[in-house]
């Protein structure tokens, strides 16, 4: 829609110079990470407190107007896109840390700050927040989204690390949910509705989340394998024998080739395992001790274990710049990123089932995933002006999740659905997606929240 020169006016009012119509800007906020094709908005709104995005909301709710949040703009599926057009409500300036509660473990911070900003700022108070989807996202977003990550496997995903959120509503009110106690049977469980809505029910303002002790030791290892069923089977069995296993990751070849190219590594060419052990020294040497045997048992390489910062911190940043090493495999391409999440009894299956789909691709392909909890993706490195290999690329994604579902998983882990996983939500919900409807509709009567989103 084509935004009224009288709205852009009443927000100027509200705003100031912190709304923009510059192109620049304009094209800036028109996609996420991800393949799909842009969608700019009409303008970009740059508010600094919950009081201004009640009235922005408030402004385009009367005037029908579609408003898209944004975080930091690392989504995956479209999330982001304003598919028609209205206003992009940018929360980057909304980056303060309210309150940390040390006695407690838990923060409250605004939308706007990132995860690595709140894990700098709490340093020197010997806790840290653990969810780490890779980028540099805002918690706002990561609520949002409902992201999980390298750390999910021990620590868990947004969904169980968020105590209590502030919410503006479309009609511009505002309100809380949940509180800073661990528990509560009190009334509806309105944390866990905004948790993962994607912006299509109303604006996260704050945010209120669990924190951790910063684990005594802290050492990573790696190991290659024979084939990906070794590997895969491997963190099977560690999950089953209750190894506290911090971070497990898994690369397989064409990964490994993208990354050490691209991060200057020189890892061995083969399907390969990531580890992550936290805890006190004689619990990260059980630990290591319990998945070297595993190592052997399933013909791996010895791993190779360190508690050096440096060493550590090498390897999980050139796990994170995966997405852009697959980039530069092939320059002036998109990544086609999948996400998919199965029981981890039968992650294995699904992997070798798919890999079975990728021996035909005329393009490059890699297997990575968080597979500690049965998480993993596809990085297909696509032009997407040939309509061929988008065509096969969305081929394969639909064979997958058919796989996926029939195995008793979902659609997404962690990417959410934004508009590039709309179509499954059919598949998955199937008579769900009428109650979705009407909670989406009693929110937000004049659908202007993120339009186009999650629901079909």
């Amino acid at each position: 829609m084509k935004l009224a020169e009288n709205i852009k006016e009443r927000l100027a009012a509200i705003l100031g110079d912190r709304i923009s119509v510059n192109p620049s800007i304009i094209e800036q906020h028109s996609r996420g990470e991800g393949h799909l094709p842009s969608a700019p908005p009409e303008a970009v709104c740059f508010p600094v407190s919950t009081k201004e995005v009640s009235a922005v909301l408030k402004i385009c709710n009367e005037a029908g107007v579609p408003v898209v949040p944004w975080g930091a703009g690392t989504s995956l599926e479209g999330n982001v896109n304003a598919l028609r057009g209205g206003v992009c409500i940018d929360l980057s300036r909304m980056n303060a840390v309210l309150a940390v509660n040390a006695e407690d473990l838990d923060a409250t911070v605004e939308p706007g700050v990132t995860r690595k900003q709140l894990n700098s700022y709490l340093r020197d108070t010997g806790l840290f927040f653990p969810v780490d989807p890779g980028a540099d996202a805002t918690i706002g977003g990561m609520a949002a989204t409902r992201a999980s990550g390298t750390n999910a496997v021990r620590y868990g995903n947004m969904k169980a690390n968020v105590l209590a959120l502030e919410v503006v509503l479309p009609s511009g009110e505002i309100i809380r949910t949940g509180s800073r106690a661990r528990k509560s049977a009190a009334g509806y469980d309105l944390t866990s509705l905004f948790v993962g809505s994607e912006g299509t029910l109303g604006l996260i303002t704050e945010v209120t989340i669990k924190l951790y002790g910063l684990p005594e030791v802290i050492a990573s290892g790696v190991s290659s394998f024979p084939t990906v069923e070794d590997a895969v089977t491997l963190v099977t069995e560690a999950v089953q024998l209750g190894i506290p296993l911090a971070r497990v990751e898994f690369l397989d070849e064409q990964t490994i080739v993208a990354v050490n190219r691209f991060s200057k590594l020189e890892l061995n060419v083969a399907p390969t395992l990531f580890f992550e052990f936290h805890g006190s020294t004689a619990s990260v040497d059980d630990q290591i001790a319990q998945i070297s045997e595993l190592v052997a048992s399933h013909g791996g390489s010895k791993l190779e274990s360190s508690t050096d910062i440096e060493e550590r911190n090498k390897l999980w940043h050139a796990r994170h710049e995966a997405h852009y090493a697959l980039l530069a495999m092939r320059p002036n391409a998109r990544v086609y990123g999948t996400d998919s999440c199965v029981p981890i009894s039968k992650l294995s299956e699904i992997i070798r089932l798919t890999r079975e789909d990728l021996e035909r691709v005329p393009f490059f392909v890699s297997v990575i995933g968080h597979v500690g909890d049965g998480n993993f993706h596809l990085g297909m490195v696509i032009d997407p002006e040939v309509h061929s290999e988008f065509e096969l690329a969305e081929e394969i994604h639909d064979r997958l999740i058919e796989r996926t579902l029939a195995l008793g998983g979902t659609c997404s882990g962690e990417h959410g659905i934004g508009y590039g996983k709309t179509r499954y939500m059919e598949w998955e919900h199937k008579n769900a997606i009428g109650t979705m409807w009407t909670l989406k509709r009693a929110l937000d009567p004049n659908n202007i929240m993120n339009p186009g989103k999650v629901l079909p």
